[in-house]
C-alpha cells in the first residue's frame, strides 16, 4: 500500500495505465468540499440578469462564440483581433447553457474563504478606526496601513458552512484533510473514495480501507542515489518524474552524512573512489635518487673534485712563480669558496627543516661572495697597476697592494654579504610549508622571492664591478694576463646569472635551477681561473719562470724573458750582457725586442750611459748601440701609453 502526499490527492492523471500498482493507495487531499449554491447560482446567471457585471456580456460572447444583438463585436481570441467576425458569428439565441462542459473548481470553497477573511477584516478595520455603526470610508483608514490590516486579517474570526476559519500564530488556519483510498469498484474501474479525515489534530475513520494487490511495488523516486551522488531538488518542469535527481559530487568533494551536499575535502586530501571519505595525498620533496637530483650531484662532485685537485696542487707548487704571482692567498680564498659553493648543493637538495632552509638560503650567496669579492680585490689590484704605469714618471707605490691588505679587503666584503644573508634569516625565519596540488603534497621551504633575490644582490654587485675592471683591463701587457682569464669568467657568469632569474621564477623546477647555476657558477671560475695556471705548472713547467711573470717596480714594463732578467737584475752591470749570452757562446747573435709603458727617455738612461756601454767597447766604431723605435699604442693625439722596441746589435762585443 502506498501513502501518498497532498500533491497527489485525487488525481486521475497521475494513476493513468498505473492503476493495478496504484490500488490501495491512501492519499491526503486537502478538505474543499463542494459548493452546491455556487452551482445553481452560476448556472442561473443570464446576460439580462447580471447586468452589474460589466465584463460577463464579454464572457458569454467568448463562451459560445456568438453575438449579443447590441453588443459590440468582441474577438474570440488574441490572433483574431484584428479581424472583424460581423458575418461569421451568429447571434446569441439566450437558450445556451453554462452548466454544459462545467466542472468547478475543487479549490473554490477556499476562494469564497478568503473573500470572506478579507470582508471580515477590512469591516473589523473600518468599525475601528471609523467608529461602530459607521459605513464606508473615513479620513483614519487613509492612507491605508497594511501592516495594520495584516494584523486584523491575523484576528479574523468567523463561521462558514458549520466551520470556524481562523488563523494561527504562524498565519496558517486550522490542518483540515480527507483521507483519499483509491478502489476498484464492482464494474471494474477504480475511483478515488474518502474513507476518513484528519480535523483539530484528530483521525477519523469513515468507510473501510480497500487494499491492493500484496506486490511490493518499486518506486523510481524512493531509490537512494548511487555512491558519490546526492539529492537535488528540482524547482519545476513539466518533464519531471521526481521532485529530486541525483546529482554526481564535484570533484574533490565527497557526499556528507545527510546525503543532501557535498562537502569538500581539506588541502592535502582527495576523496576515494566511491566519495565516502577524503584520503590524505603522500607528503612529497626532493629526493637523493631523484634524476635532477642526481645530475645536481654529479655536477657538484665533479667541482669538488676538480677543487680539491687544484687545491693540492697549488699546495704543492706553493712558491713557484705562477702561483706566487696569482696572490696564492686569494686563490685559497677563491677554492674556498668553490668548495662552499658545491657544499650547499646537498643543503638545497635535501629534505626541507629549519636547518636546511636557512642552510640552502646562507650558503650559495656566502660562497659567491668569497669568490667574487676575490676576484674583485684582483681586478682592483691590476686596474691599479695599469693606471700607475701609465704615468712617465710614477711617483709612489699604490696603496694596499700587499697580500696582507688585499685578504683584509676580501674579508671584508665577505662580511658584508654574511651581515646581509643574516639579517634576510632574522627577519625572515626559514621554515617549511606544504603546497598542495590536485594529485601531491609537496613539502618545501617557505622562501620568498626576497630571500633568495636579497643575499644575491650584493653578490650579483660584486659580479658587475667584476665584469667592469674585466673591461677595463682587457689590454694589459702579457704578463697580466690572468686578468683576460677573469674576463672570460666574468662574461659567462653574466650570462649564467641572467639565464637564471627568468628560469627560477618562470618554471617550477626551481630547486634544481638554483643548484646549476650555483654549481656552474663555481666551475666557470675554476676552468678560467685556474686550469691555465695549472696547464703551466703539469704540463709546461718551463713557462713556470719568475722572468715570465715578473714587472719592474720602477718602469712597469714586460720584456722578453732575458731581456727581463737583465733589467730587473741588480747584481751587475754585465747582467745585460749575461742575460743574452750566457750559455750562448756557440750560438750566433739573435734579436732581441722588449715593449715598455713608459717613456724612450728613461730606457735611454737606462740601456745607453756611457758608464753602461764602456766596459764592451774597444774603438769607438767598433760598437753598434741598441736601436730604440717608438711609436703611439693608440690612434689619439694624446695617447699617453707608448710602445717601445729596443733591437740589440748583432755584433755585440765580448
Amino acid at each position: 500500500m502506498g501513502v501518498i502526499s497532498d500533491g497527489w490527492a485525487d488525481r486521475n492523471d497521475v494513476t493513468e495505465e498505473y492503476e493495478e500498482e496504484a490500488w490501495g493507495g491512501l492519499s491526503i487531499r486537502i478538505h474543499s468540499p463542494r459548493v452546491n449554491s455556487f452551482d445553481n447560482y452560476y448556472c442561473s446567471l443570464r446576460p439580462n440578469n447580471n447586468t452589474r457585471n460589466p465584463w460577463f456580456q464579454e464572457f458569454w460572447e467568448s463562451q459560445f462564440n456568438c453575438s449579443l444583438d447590441g453588443h459590440p463585436e468582441i474577438p474570440t481570441t488574441t490572433e483574431s483581433s484584428t479581424v472583424n467576425k460581423t458575418d461569421s458569428r451568429k447571434l446569441c439565441s439566450g437558450e445556451e447553457r453554462l452548466l454544459d462542459n462545467y466542472a468547478q473548481d475543487p479549490k473554490l470553497s477556499f476562494v469564497i474563504k478568503a473573500i470572506y477573511t478579507f470582508a471580515h477584516a477590512l469591516h473589523d478595520m473600518q468599525q475601528d478606526k471609523c467608529g461602530n455603526g459607521t459605513t464606508g470610508l473615513c479620513e483614519k483608514l487613509l492612507p491605508f496601513n497594511g501592516s495594520m490590516f495584516k494584523s486584523y486579517l491575523m484576528n479574523v474570526s468567523f463561521e462558514y458552512d458549520e466551520e470556524i476559519i481562523e488563523f494561527d500564530e504562524n498565519g496558517d488556519p486550522p490542518g483540515r484533510y480527507d483521507i483519499m483510498n483509491y478502489q476498484k469498484l464492482e464494474n471494474g474501474t477504480f475511483a478515488y473514495v474518502q474513507v476518513g479525515n484528519w480535523h483539530n489534530k484528530s483521525l477519523s475513520w469513515t468507510r473501510p480501507v480497500q487494499f491492493g494487490k500484496s506486490t511490493i511495488v518499486k518506486s523510481v523516486c524512493a531509490e537512494e542515489c548511487p555512491k558519490g551522488h546526492y539529492k537535488n531538488v528540482q524547482q519545476g518542469g513539466k518533464d519531471k518524474r521526481c521532485c529530486w535527481v541525483c546529482v554526481p559530487c564535484p570533484s574533490g568533494e565527497i557526499l556528507n552524512e545527510e546525503g543532501e551536499s557535498c562537502d569538500r575535502c581539506p588541502l592535502g586530501s582527495v576523496p576515494d573512489e566511491r566519495k565516502q571519505t577524503c584520503l590524505r595525498l603522500p607528503i612529497e620533496h626532493m629526493q637523493w635518487w631523484n634524476t635532477q637530483a642526481i645530475v645536481a650531484m654529479i655536477f657538484a662532485s665533479l667541482g669538488f673534485l676538480s677543487t680539491l685537485f687544484a687545491f693540492l696542487v697549488f699546495v704543492k707548487y706553493n712558491n713557484t712563480p705562477v702561483v706566487k704571482s696569482s696572490t696564492k692567498e686569494l686563490c685559497y680564498i677563491i677554492l674556498a669558496g668553490m668548495t662552499v659553493s658545491h657544499a650547499s648543493i646537498f643543503a638545497i637538495l635535501a629534505k626541507p627543516s629549519e636547518v636546511s632552509c636557512a642552510l640552502s638560503r646562507f650558503l650559495p650567496g656566502m660562497s659567491f661572495a668569497m669568490i667574487y669579492a676575490a676576484v674583485l680585490t684582483k681586478t682592483n689590484r691590476i686596474a691599479r697597476i695599469l693606471a700607475g704605469s701609465k704615468k712617465r714618471f710614477p711617483t709612489r707605490k699604490p696603496l694596499f697592494m700587499s697580500a696582507t691588505a688585499q685578504v683584509v679587503i676580501t674579508c671584508f666584503l665577505v662580511a658584508i654579504e654574511i651581515f646581509i644573508s643574516g639579517g634576510m634569516l632574522h627577519f625572515q625565519v626559514p621554515t617549511t610549508i606544504h603546497v598542495y596540488s590536485t594529485k601531491k603534497t609537496l613539502l618545501e621551504c617557505d622562501t620568498s622571492p626576497e630571500a633568495i633575490v636579497v643575499p644575491l644582490a650584493f653578490d650579483f654587485f660584486l659580479i658587475i664591478l667584476c665584469t667592469l675592471y674585466a673591461v677595463k683591463t682587457r689590454n694589459v701587457p702579457e704578463n697580466f694576463n690572468e686578468a683576460k682569464f677573469i674576463g672570460f669568467a666574468m662574461y659567462t657568469t653574466c650570462v649564467i646569472w641572467i639565464a637564471f632569474v627568468p628560469i627560477y621564477y618562470g618554471s617550477e623546477s626551481k630547486v634544481i635551477t638554483l643548484c646549476m647555476c650555483v654549481t656552474l657558477s663555481a666551475l666557470v671560475i675554476w676552468v678560467f681561473l685556474f686550469v691555465p695556471k695549472l696547464y703551466i705548472i703539469l704540463i709546461k713547467p718551463e713557462r713556470n719562470n719568475r722572468a715570465l711573470f715578473t714587472t719592474s717596480k720602477s718602469i712597469r714594463c714586460h720584456i722578453g724573458s732575458r731581456v727581463a732578467s737583465a733589467v730587473s737584475n741588480k747584481s751587475s752591470t754585465n747582467s745585460w750582457k749575461d742575460s743574452t749570452t750566457s750559455g750562448r757562446e756557440n750560438l750566433p747573435p739573435q734579436k732581441r725586442t722588449m715593449s715598455c709603458q713608459t717613456g724612450s727617455e728613461l730606457l735611454q738612461v737606462l740601456l745607453n750611459p756611457k758608464a753602461l756601454m764602456e766596459p764592451y767597447t774597444t774603438t769607438t766604431n767598433s760598437c753598434t748601440l741598441p736601436k730604440i723605435t717608438e711609436r703611439d699604442c693608440c690612434e689619439a693625439d694624446n695617447c699617453q701609453v707608448k710602445k717601445i722596441i729596443i733591437e740589440l746589435p748583432d755584433n755585440p762585443v765580448y
